[in-house]
């Protein structure tokens, strides 16, 4: 489409200096002087008719963007919406035997793609209209790492956030802790936007969908916390 549209504006610009196509006056005709679209050579009106197509094509599309980022944006302010993310890529599963919360070097964390990718979300969260969150995080440093390159607020360690991946048996609690802490949240934030950086073992208990590294959930809830229905962004 990109190549397409470049070839299209070359074309254009060629054609303003191509002569205008006249016919013969008749005084017995209504019809102009000069017809330049009907006159034109057929390959050229092609031409013409598949840049008009592609322009249509793009306009649609960046309309249709800029109404999906107006509606994200306006669904963040109110409070009936949370966005809850899984942290950026970071290289393996789960984390190295004997791990500490208290040192990110014995965690798995981002590498450099997971935090070009993080950046690269606050980048496209700012484009559809989120300028400033409250921004909550789970206590893993790969949450936190991806939280902080958003650069949409300060980030808030919550350990409702927390993993369970360890435990499963943690899963009930660890989703009622999250109920409470989005409906206590989405009450007090005013209408900045409600960012929740977690795990994918949260997120799947909670909206019940698997996601990938840095893909978002923009999830709608009832005044408890409880999920009524939901949306897949995916990572940029």
């Amino acid at each position: 489409m990109v190549i397409e549209a470049m070839i299209c504006i070359h074309f254009m610009r060629m054609s303003r200096h191509m002569p205008p196509v006249a016919r013969k006056s008749s005084s017995t005709s209504n019809e102009p002087m000069f017809q330049p679209l009907r006159l034109l050579p057929l390959n050229v009106k092609n031409s013409l008719l598949r840049c008009a197509g592609v322009a249509l094509v793009i306009g649609l599309s960046l309309v249709a963007s800029g109404a999906q980022g107006s509606d994200l944006s306006d669904r963040l302010k109110s409070k009936h919406h949370v966005l809850l993310m899984r942290h950026a890529y970071a290289p393996g599963v789960g984390d190295p035997p004997g791990y500490s919360l208290q040192r990110c070097e014995t965690q798995r964390t981002l590498n450099a793609q997971g935090m070009a990718q993080a950046t690269r979300i606050g980048q496209w969260l700012r484009a559809q209209g989120v300028t400033q969150a409250q921004v909550l995080s789970s206590v893993w440093c790969r949450c936190q790492q991806t939280a902080e390159r958003l650069n949409l607020g300060p980030v808030r360690v919550e350990p409702a956030l927390a993993s369970f991946f360890d435990d499963p048996s943690q899963a009930a609690p660890r989703q009622e802790a999250l109920e409470r802490l989005v409906a206590q949240s989405l009450a007090a934030k005013g209408d900045q936007a409600l960012i929740l950086v977690t795990h994918h073992v949260n997120i799947r208990a909670y909206v019940g969908r698997n996601i990938g590294s840095g893909d978002m959930v923009l999830a709608q809830v009832t005044p408890e916390g409880k999920v009524i229905d939901h949306t897949l962004y995916p990572s940029p």
